[in-house]
């Protein structure tokens, strides 16, 4: 098999949760731009852009609309879970780790009967799985939470032949992200904290979903796939 072939998702069929925008949006563009038949999930109305790529958007709960996928196509090959919120102050908490913890778990759940072996589940994490980021208890309990969900996953999936990872990304300017990326001081700390000098943007996370979601990852399951820009790599401060 050649390396080209290897990262093809030509035939797979997949299904990304948060796909209105930012990252869910980017990453199911992604997946449909290496061949895979994709639809987006997420409860807005509509995307806030147009996709560049074929992909089919539903306005549905995560769980009813995997639901209503299967009952449409069977079995499929791929789950990315995107969908997240990050809204700090303790009266949030409880929303918090619903979004994008309990939520996550339910999506892998209601798909793990439905996924072909070999197929891929990718749960989007974040820095905040690994390091204790200020103001925000909630979304770093989530995401740590998260990460380890993701290795307990790859240990009852894999039986069945489905693999489980996260991708962990750094700051990426999206929507949620936007009031820091405004602010002269706060950009400038968290570009001054990266081994590359610079944010994310959401087309750094395509080619990690990408080869997650292929057989070029066939006997990769339960990591952290950090594409942070060296966020976690950096000590000091210059």
């Amino acid at each position: 098999m050649t390396s080209t072939i290897r990262f093809s998702l030509a035939g797979k069929t997949a299904i990304v949760t948060g796909a209105s925008r930012g990252i869910g949006a980017a990453l199911a563009d992604a997946l449909a731009s290496a061949g895979a038949s994709v639809t987006g999930l997420a409860r807005s109305a509509k995307p806030d852009t147009p996709f560049t790529h074929a992909v089919r958007y539903l306005s549905r709960d995560v769980t009813a609309g995997i639901g209503h996928i299967c009952a449409e196509t069977g079995q499929f090959d791929i789950l990315i879970n995107a969908a997240g919120i990050s809204l700090p102050g303790a009266e949030n908490f409880a929303a918090t780790i619903q979004t994008n913890l309990t939520a996550v778990h339910a999506a892998c759940e209601a798909a793990r009967p439905h996924m072909r072996a070999g197929a891929s589940i990718i749960n989007i994490t974040s820095i905040a799985s690994i390091l204790g980021l200020p103001g925000n208890p909630a979304y770093n309990a989530a995401k740590g939470g998260l990460r380890l969900l993701t290795k307990s996953l790859a240990v009852d999936y894999g039986p069945a032949g489905i693999r489980v990872n996260a991708i962990a990304p750094g700051y990426i300017h999206t929507a949620m992200t936007a009031a820091s990326h405004a602010d002269p001081a706060r950009n400038e700390a968290r570009r001054r904290h990266t081994c590359l000098g610079r944010w994310g943007n959401v087309e750094d996370l395509a080619g990690a979903a990408i080869f997650l979601a292929s057989d070029a990852s066939a006997y990769i399951t339960g990591i952290d796939l950090f594409v942070d820009g060296g966020w976690t790599a950096k000590g000091l401060l210059e």
